[in-house]
């Protein structure tokens, strides 16, 4: 049982690291707002002509920074710690923030901006949920495993409005952009510097054979040195022993043998489905859509974007509280994609049969389409938003754990840079004809989730491990039968035998 103080510090960390994931979101709201204003366009000095350019490189670049990031971040947070490692990351990113904010007049200095803070962003991507999952009690584990994927849709909230109120208020001159850009450093240095009042991961210091820090570190994230506690830390230790075991002699080659080559091409596939269903060029292009469906632009367009974000916050939130625990997995995903494309089969005709007039004029054709729209933004908060993490993290054994999440997370970063760089060539082409392919994407996706993939709610990481490669853990048994023993250090207050029960992984 978590103590009321050691609950405290849980929801405290979560607060601090998933201001990651509030990073995530403000940059994937702000820069499309920021692209729309005409402060922007005029002291980076491109035409009318060049915007589809500069908003397809300006939006995909840092997104190529971050997939980057995914694979080299791994090997620091191995070496230093996840702590220092946020820390290393919330300073690249406030690097790349600076250099954006200020007005160069140089596109190129820009771009260069983008990569530099997408390296911060997408290493924290990484390292946050991993960090808050070995630090979150088990009790509140999946709780405040959702704090990231929640403060992403808050991040992305916060950032419509301050476009749509800069864009209302400010006269086009270069504090109207600045601003926006630039708040981004309030949580970005609050990431970092929260990180001074967090412990160290007492699994990466256990790893280390730091045993006192370890146990240091635990009884202040419980708030306690009671039995209970110094039972968890033994589990953590053989947890720890069993890991070690099971990743000796480990090899990349190995991700492409046989069931492995499932579970990581699973894994790929179900990020590549994520980016797939059109949520991310909205995240992004939201006034540019909303401009391409109504008609209307300018503050309007910021103004309809500003309530889909408040669509998304709300959604999300339910999801989280009410139902992630309560549906199926699968059934989510099937039935969460086939929504989708209903949705935007009926915005690809609506826009189609009655183009919005412009002018400034919202039809009754252009209502509707918004309408369906935010019933989209709805649906895919509490199907494909969410539940690609928890899903990806659950299907891997621990031997390929790390690799396999970071070539999921690395798929999630690579086709939101393909996106992100074609969805402003798609609008200015396709029009209406946007929406019709992101309908057929779904509807493909739909089909692939009904036929491949497996539901993993309620089950144990042994079943799901069985169902790809038909037999049980041998590892895990000879460890609880004590013929494998977890050669531990006794240097902290814990001398266990080395024959505590574990369970399988």
């Amino acid at each position: 049982m978590v103590s009321r103080k050691g609950a405290l510090r849980a929801y405290w960390l979560a607060a601090v690291v998933c201001l990651g994931g509030f990073l995530f979101g403000y940059d994937s709201g702000i820069i499309g707002g920021v692209l729309t204003l005409k402060s922007f366009e005029n002291d980076y000095r491109y035409t009318k002509h060049e915007s589809t350019r500069v908003n397809s490189l300006a939006v995909s670049l840092q997104n190529l920074g971050a997939f980057v990031a995914c694979f080299a971040i791994w090997p620091v947070t191995h070496r230093i710690g996840r702590r220092i490692s946020i820390m290393i990351c919330s300073f690249i990113f406030c690097i790349g923030v600076i250099v954006q904010t200020i007005n160069t007049h140089s596109l190129p200095a820009f771009y260069v901006a983008r990569v530099i803070a997408g390296l911060g962003l997408g290493g924290a991507t990484v390292v946050v949920p991993m960090y808050n999952s070995e630090m979150a009690p088990k009790e509140l584990r999946g709780q405040v495993g959702c704090f990231f994927q929640l403060f992403f849709t808050f991040g992305v909230f916060t950032s419509y409005w301050i476009d749509y109120g800069v864009s209302k208020d400010l006269s086009a001159v270069s504090k109207q952009w600045q601003i926006p850009v630039g708040l981004q450093l309030v949580p970005g240095a609050l990431l970092g510097l929260g990180m001074l009042t967090l412990k160290e991961s007492v699994r990466w210091l256990t790893k280390r054979g730091e045993h006192e820090k370890a146990w240091e570190s635990l009884k202040w994230m419980r708030a306690s040195d009671s039995e209970d506690v110094r039972l968890e830390m033994e589990e953590i230790r053989t947890g720890v022993a069993i890991e070690i075991k099971v990743t000796e002699g480990f090899k990349l080659s190995e991700l492409l043998q046989g069931n492995n080559f499932a579970r990581v091409f699973t894994g790929f596939v179900v990020f590549l489905g994520q980016q797939s269903t059109g949520a991310t060029a909205f995240a992004y292009f939201a006034p540019q859509f909303f401009k391409l469906i109504t008609g209307t632009g300018g503050t309007q367009s910021l103004l309809l974007t500003g309530i889909f974000g408040a669509v998304k916050v709300i959604s999300c939130g339910f999801f989280v509280l009410f139902l992630s625990e309560r549906v199926g997995r699968r059934q989510a995903l099937i039935w969460g994609a086939v929504a989708m494309a209903v949705c935007f089969f009926i915005v690809a005709g609506i826009d189609k049969d009655k183009p919005p007039p412009g002018g400034g004029v919202v039809t009754s054709a252009g209502i509707a389409t918004i309408a369906f729209i935010y019933l989209f933004v709805m649906i895919y908060n509490m199907s494909w938003g969410a539940l690609p993490w928890p899903y990806v993290s659950e299907i891997f054994p621990t031997r390929i754990r790390e690799p396999g999440i970071a070539v999921g997370v690395a798929s999630q970063w690579l086709f939101n840079f393909v996106y992100t760089l074609a969805t402003p060539y798609m609008i200015a082409s396709m029009a209406w004809g946007t929406f019709l392919l992101w309908g057929m994407f779904n509807l493909i996706i739909a089909i692939l989730t009904f036929l491949f993939l497996k539901e993993t709610r309620g089950r144990s990481l042994e079943e799901i491990t069985a169902d790809f490669q038909g037999k049980q853990d041998v590892l895990a048994n000879k460890l609880n039968d004590g013929e494998v023993s977890p050669a531990m250090s006794s240097d902290g207050p814990l001398k266990g035998d080395g024959n505590a029960r574990v369970e399988r992984v």
